[in-house]
């Protein structure tokens, strides 16, 4: 049985469309952080009749799990606003105190949980407070690289707390408080004001650059369709090749950590390896290949303590003791 609402500490949401067409380790990303929220709540967007998210999130068979089914709508919310959109309607269904938003491409390891549980219960009361800062792990190509540069964002807010003028903003990456909030300008800057935060002592592993290089390279074609449309994707990917070419993952950093415990099965599944190398690097550098986004990588991570070099953040940090 569900506790009641005035008994809900955190809820658990996130929205997901063909998570299982697209390799969304989803059912991992729920099943993370489920031992410590009361509820979890999924939007469940209309997925492709080859797809089969629903199943797959039905085999966690827990109570705690409440699905919404959704109808994604590109055209009144475009350029990515529509997961915001989507995170939105999941949120507005959360009836903790803290609300524990992860994507479906998201895990987090069970050694971080006590800490997050701990610093909700601690500071549940001090409304100064309005959300958590995690740091970010950003695996690449397979499970034993992962990307640390300037490219790439270190850290951002995934528990915020239950406040109705508080939503998703821009593609979903992070969240503002928005007072008279319209529903449909998630991309809007005016009248937005950034979340008054505390930094947790616990990291979101994020596999969304793991996968079949086939996959990997259908799914930037398929999310460059819900930004600009489906003809300027094809525009964009025209010349590209169907296999996504991850580059020379020699570079990057070797994970030598255990991975989540959820995530044992679904790293099974990894079979591309022998499609990892030689790396072509046919039609362009990765980001975070590029000679401005090393060098400044390596002042940041030799130099300034890890400290990213003029990033805006989308946080005001607050020093809490939790």
């Amino acid at each position: 049985m569900r506790p009641d609402q005035d008994q809900i500490l955190i809820s658990g949401f996130c929205m997901v469309r063909n998570a299982t067409k697209l390799y969304y380790p989803i059912r991992a990303s729920i099943e993370s952080i489920l031992p410590i929220v009361d509820e979890f709540v999924v939007a469940l967007g209309n997925c492709d009749e080859d797809d089969h998210t629903l199943e797959e999130i039905q085999k966690i068979n827990s109570d705690k799990i409440r699905i919404i089914h959704t109808v994604w709508n590109l055209e009144e919310y475009p350029n990515g606003t529509e997961y915001a959109h989507q995170t939105d309607i999941a949120k507005n269904e959360c009836k903790g105190k803290w609300l524990f938003y992860i994507q479906s491409d998201e895990v987090v390891h069970e050694k971080y949980l006590p800490a997050i549980k701990h610093a909700c219960e601690v500071l549940q009361d001090d409304t100064e407070v309005e959300g958590f800062l995690f740091d970010y792990k950003h695996f690449w190509g397979d499970y034993s690289h992962y990307v640390v540069s300037h490219a790439w964002y270190d850290k951002e807010i995934r528990i915020i707390r239950n406040n109705p003028d508080i939503h998703s903003w821009r593609d979903a990456q992070s969240f503002r408080r928005i007072p008279d909030f319209d529903g449909k300008n998630y991309a809007q800057k005016e009248n937005t004001f950034k979340l008054n935060v505390v930094k947790i002592n616990a990291s979101i592993y994020h596999y969304g650059w793991v996968r079949p290089p086939r996959l990997m390279q259908k799914k930037r074609v398929l999310m460059d369709s819900d930004y600009h449309g489906s003809e300027e994707a094809k525009r964009r990917h025209e010349r590209a090749s169907t296999v996504f070419d991850y580059g020379n993952l020699s570079k990057l950093k070797i994970f030598k950590e255990h991975h989540p415990a959820v995530m044992k099965d679904f790293i099974k599944k990894f079979d591309w390896e022998h499609q990892l190398y030689p790396h072509l690097m046919t039609y362009q550098k990765h980001k975070h290949d590029r000679f401005k986004y090393k060098v400044l990588s390596f002042v940041e991570q030799n130099l300034l303590g890890g400290n990213q070099i003029a990033n805006s953040k989308n946080y005001n940090l607050l020093s809490k003791k939790h």
